[in-house]
This record gives structure tokens, C-alpha cells and sequence, in this order.
């Protein structure tokens, strides 16, 4: 092989590295400006977020391990300090060992399961709507695991984390669902 091959190979891998890495990083940022839109809730301590909607939409559109490193990467981000994660919290580490703690751990094997589920088979709303659902069920088994160990009460932390939310969680899954078979459509994401 000749040296200019060799390094047009050694280029276009190196593009396609950082192609990823900036694809990971931009979904772990988009996370971070759903968080931004926050509703707290005076008779809960977990807010109404568009945190888990980017979490699905991430999981969705890039699949299980770019998915799942864009979240952990989230996680990260905001175990560091950075500002990522929703305002109303106290931010940083105290964010993840307080009432949303087991959401906010769940992300990454939520928007993991998501992408895994819609890479195995044809990617149509209703495979986006049941990985939606079925990561939502990962989602909540998280939190709802952590807000009962915080309260030392399961019906508190149903009370605190699942009542106010299903509604909302349901637009959310359709949402994130139809945005990412309509953008899989449209362009042709590769994995």
C-alpha cells in the first residue's frame, strides 16, 4: 500500500473518530438544555423536566452505545460541576444522591435500552413508541427505587415520582418517538 493511501486511511479514520466523539458530546449537551426546561412541583421534591424526553430522543436516533456514552458522559459532566443538570437541583454530586438521584443514574441504561431496542429491527414509530415505554420503565424503576430508599416508603416515593408524571411522560415517549423515526427517514443516521 502506498504511503498516500496510508495516510488517506489514517485521515479518514481519525475524521470518523472525532465525528463520533463531537456526536456523543453534542447529545450529552442537548440533554443538558432539556434539563434547562424545568417545572418544580411544590408538592414533590422531583421537578416536571425535559430531561427524560432528550434522554429517549438520544437513545432513539443514536443507538444503544453512542446512547449510553452520551448520557454517561451527562452524568460526568454534571458530577463535576458543570452546569448540566435541571437548575432546580443543587447541582453536581449532591444532585445525584439526592430525591432525582436514581433518575438522573438511570439515564444511561435508559437511553441505552432505547437504542438497543430500535436497532434490532425496522426503526417505525411503533418500535420507537415500545422502546420508549420500555425505557421509561427503566427510568422510573431507578428513580422510584432511590426516592424509596430516601423516604424509607415505597407509596411516598410513588406518591413523590410516578402520579404526577405519567401524563407527561406519555407525550414525551410519542414525541421523542415520531422525532426520531421522522428524522431516521429523512436522514440516514449511521451507527
Amino acid at each position: 500500500m502506498s504511503r498516500s493511501a496510508t495516510q488517506a486511511i489514517v485521515t479518514n479514520r481519525a475524521f470518523e473518530i472525532t465525528r463520533q466523539i463531537v456526536i456523543v458530546v453534542s447529545a450529552s449537551l442537548f440533554v443538558a438544555l432539556c434539563a434547562r426546561v424545568t417545572i418544580p412541583l411544590p408538592f414533590t421534591p422531583v421537578p416536571l423536566t425535559l430531561q427524560n424526553f432528550g434522554v429517549l430522543l438520544v437513545g432513539l436516533s443514536l443507538g444503544s452505545r453512542r446512547g449510553f456514552a452520551a448520557l454517561m458522559l451527562y452524568l460526568i459532566e454534571g458530577a463535576s460541576g458543570m452546569p448540566v443538570f435541571n437548575p432546580a437541583g443543587p447541582g453536581g454530586l449532591a444532585q445525584l444522591i439526592g430525591p432525582t438521584g436514581g433518575f438522573l443514574l438511570a439515564y444511561p441504561f435508559v437511553a441505552g435500552l432505547a437504542g438497543w431496542i430500535m436497532e434490532r429491527g425496522k426503526q417505525t414509530f411503533i418500535r420507537a413508541l415500545t422502546a420508549g415505554m420500555l425505557a421509561e420503565l427503566v427510568l422510573f424503576a431507578g428513580g422510584l427505587s432511590w426516592l424509596a430508599v430516601l423516604t424509607h416508603s415505597v407509596s411516598t416515593a410513588i406518591r413523590f415520582g410516578l402520579y404526577w408524571f405519567v401524563f407527561a411522560e406519555v407525550i414525551k415517549i410519542m414525541f421523542a418517538a415520531s422525532l426520531a423515526t421522522g428524522w431516521k427517514k429523512g436522514f440516514k443516521v449511521q451507527a
